[in-house]
C-alpha cells in the first residue's frame, strides 16, 4: 500500500511539474493558461502590443523578442516602439535598421539614451536583420525631471507647446501604484502631484508618439517595449486611448510578490507571462 501511495505521489508530482512547465502564458480575461500560438493569433489583430519589462532582466527581453519574432513570422507588419529611445534619436534608429551603422557605433548611441545594451542587443539585431522599423517614443529626461521637481506649470510656454498636457487625472489604482513606486519616501500633497505629473507626462508623451506612427501606418502592429509600470493598462495604454480608438493588448511578465495572479487582474493586463526565467514562451 505504501508503495502504491509513493508511486501515486510521484505521479502527481510529475504532473504538477509538467503543468507548471507549460504554464508560461495566462489569459487574464478568460482566466486560463494559453499557448503562445493563441496569444500571437490574438496580438496580430491589434495595433499596439505592450510588453512590460524590468529593464535589468534578460529573460524579460528574451520574451519580448519571442513575441516580436512570432508576430513577424505570422506576417504582421511589425514595428517596435521603444521607451529607451527618445524621439530625437529617430534618425539614428533609421540608420541602424538601414545597415548604415555598425554595432560599435550604435551601442554608443544607445548608451546616450539608455543602459543595458547587452540585454537589449538581440532585439535590435533582429530588427536590423529583418528591416523592422524601430520607433523612439520618449522625451528628454531633463524635462521629466523638471516636472517631477516643480510641476508641469514650471515649464516654459515653448516647452509646453511641444508636449501633451500632464495633469494627474488618473485612475485611483494608478495613483496608488505611483505611491508604491516611491518606496516609502514620503511626499507632501504638492510634491506628490508634481511626481504624478511627471509620470503622466512620460506616459502621455510616449502615447502621442505611438498615435503619430499609427496614423501614418494604420495597418502596423507596434510592439511597445517599456517598463511594466508604463505598460500596464493604466499607463501608456490609457493615455493612448485618450487620443483615439486604437486597439491594444497588454502583456506583463510575472514578478512574484509584485506582478502575479494574486495581485493583478484583467483590469491591469490581458496576459501574464509566467516562468520566463525558467523557459521560453510556448
Amino acid at each position: 500500500m505504501k508503495t502504491i501511495c509513493r508511486q501515486l505521489c510521484f505521479l502527481l508530482l510529475c504532473l504538477s511539474v509538467a503543468v507548471s512547465a507549460e504554464a508560461h502564458s495566462y489569459d487574464l480575461n478568460r482566466q486560463q493558461v494559453v499557448t503562445l500560438d493563441e496569444i500571437i493569433s490574438d496580438l496580430a489583430q491589434v495595433q499596439t502590443v505592450f510588453v512590460g519589462e524590468s529593464h535589468d532582466q534578460w529573460a524579460h527581453h528574451q520574451a519580448q523578442l519571442q513575441i516580436i519574432q512570432e508576430l513577424f513570422a505570422a506576417g504582421a507588419e511589425v514595428h517596435i516602439g521603444l521607451e529607451m529611445f527618445r524621439r530625437d534619436g529617430q534618425a539614428e534608429l533609421d540608420r541602424w535598421v538601414a545597415g548604415e551603422l555598425d554595432e560599435a557605433e550604435f551601442s554608443q548611441i544607445f548608451s546616450r539614451h539608455w543602459g543595458y545594451w547587452q540585454l537589449y542587443r538581440d532585439i535590435f539585431i533582429y530588427a536590423r536583420d529583418n528591416g523592422i522599423r524601430l520607433l523612439g517614443l520618449n522625451i528628454k529626461r531633463d524635462i521629466v525631471n523638471q516636472v517631477a521637481r516643480s510641476g508641469f506649470s514650471s515649464l516654459s510656454a515653448q516647452q509646453r507647446a511641444k508636449l501633451p498636457l500632464a495633469a494627474c487625472n488618473v485612475n485611483p489604482a494608478y495613483r496608488s501604484y505611483i505611491r508604491r513606486s516611491l518606496n516609502g519616501h514620503p511626499l507632501d500633497a504638492t510634491e506628490f502631484e508634481h511626481f504624478c505629473e511627471a509620470q503622466i507626462l512620460w506616459d502621455a508623451s510616449m502615447a502621442r508618439s505611438l498615435a503619430d506612427n499609427l496614423q501614418q501606418s494604420p495597418h502596423a502592429t507596434v510592439v511597445v517595449l517599456a517598463g511594466s509600470g508604463h505598460s500596464w493598462r493604466y499607463g501608456i495604454p490609457e493615455q493612448l486611448a485618450r487620443l483615439g480608438a486604437f486597439s491594444s493588448r497588454v502583456l506583463l511578465p510575472e514578478i512574484p510578490g509584485q506582478i502575479d495572479l494574486q495581485r493583478i487582474s484583467e483590469a491591469d493586463a490581458d496576459y501574464l507571462l509566467q516562468g520566463v526565467e525558467q523557459a521560453p514562451l510556448h
